[in-house]
């Protein structure tokens, strides 16, 4: 036998074990085929490389975990993670929703807004959210994640409230991108809270019901805004006490966050230490590591490499560059096809229940077929084809714009003159958005296919800075010369969604290609190949460096 195979490996702290622990260069030099069995009895975990919280409860080797109990686990988790990202997540989302809802509230008259200065409130939280992006993640990894959240719900909170003290653009630029600043930590927070917590199988379903939030603030946010907007005397305008009462809200939910969240499996005093061991193990055979400090150097280099990682920005580029300009505008689109403030705020509403149903749809059709990628086609191609064959079919009567696909162009093209119109472009309005099954499943994503926590954390802020690009770019668009009907920016949409298929199949193609080459190494019997060895799984092993690890797509 090799002397180096024979070589034990020990834990933190010097301990000896009395395995025999291989690393993977040295299996690698293996030519015979070895079986499943000789993975279990030869093949262990290599304790110098995993974080010392996790390695006081991941075992030396995979163990099985009853359905029942894994099923109890995952409840459990979900009463203490699930709740507080969908809730966190929901306070974000109305929290940002405010200034739309406030658009019709008097907001621009009071404050004194003109030209473009109403598009760029939007616009600085995303600058300020690309700036910050890379040293957020970089705190994420390096603080208890519980924590930091609970702080930076606080800080936005009472950033929220002080809107209601601003009377010029110059003040509303500040607290805006103070409030791009602290929301940063939200979405790339969730991104790893879902790797360390659930399962891959889990994970999509677990980050569309967090985003899915951004339908349910358009429900309740149009409802309180609604209420707000019955406000007509009193000390503060209606904007005013909306901005004030929601800041308020923030700062207290801020504080439960930080009692009530545990940062990791590892520190959840609200879980026995059996659970909490077993916690960690369920989430072995994602592969793609738990926790670690350690900031490798090589992960970032390969994090920046990687095509994939730059396949899941565009889509996230592609897809907020429409949906930030139209949720900024919502409010002044639909009040433009004819209808008064209090309708405007209804009809918001129903917005948000289509962008449930779709993100529910689509995370439903993905856990029935497995295929994610083909899933997101399956949303945008029918939207763009039959986009651009509206362009043929239009003519002066609302039934024939019905037998095409009612889209961007249609936006463009029909004008608000007869109630019929009317109801049909803000029905088309509302289909708009139906691509935002993407951006959900592309997170979901980053979550299941990028392993080892620099690359993940390297990834994630790629993911958002061309997040926030798009979404600081989206309110540009729409340019206040070209308003009510915006025929630039849906016209600039457009493009968006063509190059998002073209994405979506290059992304595709890239990764079935990957796993089908790791494939045939496998089959050569190589046993770092082998998709059934699952032991390193906790040692900060990126995706390309452990071949045993198989991408979703």
């Amino acid at each position: 036998m090799d002397p180096e195979i024979a070589r034990p490996a020990s834990r933190p702290g010097g301990q000896a074990d009395d395995v025999m622990k291989p690393t993977l260069d040295q299996i690698e030099r293996h030519d015979r085929p070895i079986s499943p069995e000789t993975i279990r009895e030869k093949d262990r975990q290599n304790f110098e490389r995993v974080d010392e919280e996790v390695a006081k409860y991941a075992s030396d080797t995979a163990i099985v975990i009853p359905p029942e109990k894994n099923l109890e686990l995952r409840r459990m988790i979900d009463r203490r993670v699930l709740v507080i990202m969908i809730a966190t997540y929901f306070l974000q989302a109305i929290d940002k929703g405010t200034l739309s809802f406030a658009s019709i509230m008097g907001i621009r008259k009071d404050t004194g807004l003109v030209g473009q200065d109403y598009s760029w409130l939007t616009t600085c939280i995303y600058i300020a959210v690309l700036i910050v992006e890379y040293p957020q993640n970089w705190i994420i990894t390096r603080v208890p994640i519980a924590k930091y959240l609970s702080f930076s719900i606080i800080a936005w909170g009472t950033v929220l409230a002080c809107t209601a003290a601003c009377h010029n653009f110059a003040g509303l630029v500040v607290v805006r991108t103070l409030l791009g600043i602290f929301e940063a930590a939200c979405q790339p927070a969730f991104v790893v809270l879902s790797a360390m917590w659930y399962r891959r199988e889990e994970q999509a379903a677990r980050v569309t019901y967090w985003y899915m939030m951004n339908g349910a603030q358009q429900v309740v946010g149009g409802l309180l805004a609604y209420c707000f907007s019955l406000i007509e005397s009193g000390p503060l305008k209606s904007w005013q006490w909306l901005f004030l009462s929601y800041g308020v809200i923030s700062v207290l939910y801020g504080v439960f966050v930080g009692w009530y969240m545990p940062d990791s499996p590892m520190r959840a005093k609200c879980f026995s230490e059996e659970d909490k061991h077993l916690m960690v193990e369920r989430v072995r055979d994602n592969q793609t590591g738990l926790q670690s400090r350690k900031f490798r150097k090589d992960h970032a280099i390969e994090a920046l490499k990687d095509p994939q990682v730059y396949g899941y920005a565009l889509i996230a580029l592609t897809t907020t560059l429409p949906t930030s300009g139209l949720g900024a505008f919502q409010g002044i689109i639909i009040s433009s096809f004819g209808f008064t403030v209090l309708q405007t705020q209804l009809l918001a509403m129903v917005l948000g229940f289509y962008i449930i149903i779709v993100l529910l749809g689509s995370v439903w059709i993905v856990k029935k077929t497995k295929q994610n990628l083909l899933v997101m086609l399956g949303f945008v191609i029918p939207y763009v084809t039959a986009k651009l064959s509206s362009c043929v079919c239009l003519d002066d009567h609302l039934t024939d714009v019905a037998r095409s696909f009612i889209g961007t162009i249609i936006l463009m093209i029909v004008p608000p003159d007869t109630m019929a119109r009317k109801i049909g472009l803000l029905i088309c309005y509302y289909i708009t958005l139906s691509f935002w099954s993407a951006q959900t499943l592309a997170l979901s994503m980053i979550s299941r296919n990028v392993a080892g926590t620099t690359k993940k954390s390297v990834a994630v802020a790629t993911n958002f800075i061309f997040w926030s690009a798009g979404n600081a770019i989206g309110p540009q668009v729409f340019l206040d010369w070209d308003g009510p009907r915006y025929f630039i920016a849906f016209a600039t949409h457009l493009g968006c969604y063509c190059l998002l298929v073209i994405v979506i199949i290059g992304l595709r193609f890239y990764l079935t290609h990957q796993n089908k080459k790791r494939d045939r190494m496998a089959a050569e019997g190589i046993l770092a190949a082998d998709p059934k060895n699952i032991i390193h799984s906790f040692e900060d092993l990126t995706d390309q460096q452990n071949k045993s690890f198989r991408y979703v797509y």
